[in-house]
C-alpha cells in the first residue's frame, strides 16, 4: 500500500478518533475552557514520544507503519490548529487568565508528555 494512503488512512482514524473525545470533554466538562483539545494534545505528545523509541529506535518499523502511526493516526489526532484557534479565541474575548493557562499548560504537558513517552520506552 502506498505511504499516502498508509498516511490518510491513519489521518482519518485519528481525526475521528479526536473529535470523539473532544466531545466526550465538552460533554462532562462544558465548553468554557478547552479540555478535550488539552487531552489529545498531551495524550498525542505522549504517545508520539512512546512510539518513536518503540517504533523508530527499538523495533525498526518499517517507514510506512511509523509513518501510518505517527504522521497519519497522531497527526490527524493532536490538534495544534485547534489549539491555536481556541487561543486566539480567548485572547479576543479578553479571557486572558484562561488563554495564558491554557498556552501555558498545553506546551509545557505536551513537553512533558512527549519526554515521558520516550523515557517510559527507553526504559521497558
Amino acid at each position: 500500500m502506498s505511504i499516502v494512503l498508509l498516511i490518510a488512512l491513519g489521518g482519518a482514524l485519528g481525526s475521528v478518533a479526536r473529535f470523539l473525545a473532544t466531545t466526550a470533554f465538552v460533554r462532562a466538562l462544558g465548553a468554557t475552557f478547552p479540555y478535550g483539545t488539552l487531552f489529545v494534545n498531551v495524550l498525542g505528545s505522549f504517545v508520539i514520544g512512546l512510539f518513536y523509541v518503540l517504533l523508530a529506535e527499538k523495533a525498526g518499523v518499517k517507514a510506512e507503519w511509523r509513518a501510518f502511526l505517527m504522521v497519519g493516526v497522531l497527526g490527524g489526532f493532536t490538534t495544534f490548529s485547534s489549539f491555536s484557534l481556541e487561543s486566539v479565541a480567548l485572547i479576543a474575548q479578553a479571557h486572558y487568565w484562561r488563554a495564558a493557562l491554557y498556552i501555558g499548560s498545553s506546551i509545557i504537558l505536551c513537553l512533558a508528555g512527549t519526554a515521558l513517552g520516550m523515557a517510559l520506552a527507553r526504559h521497558s
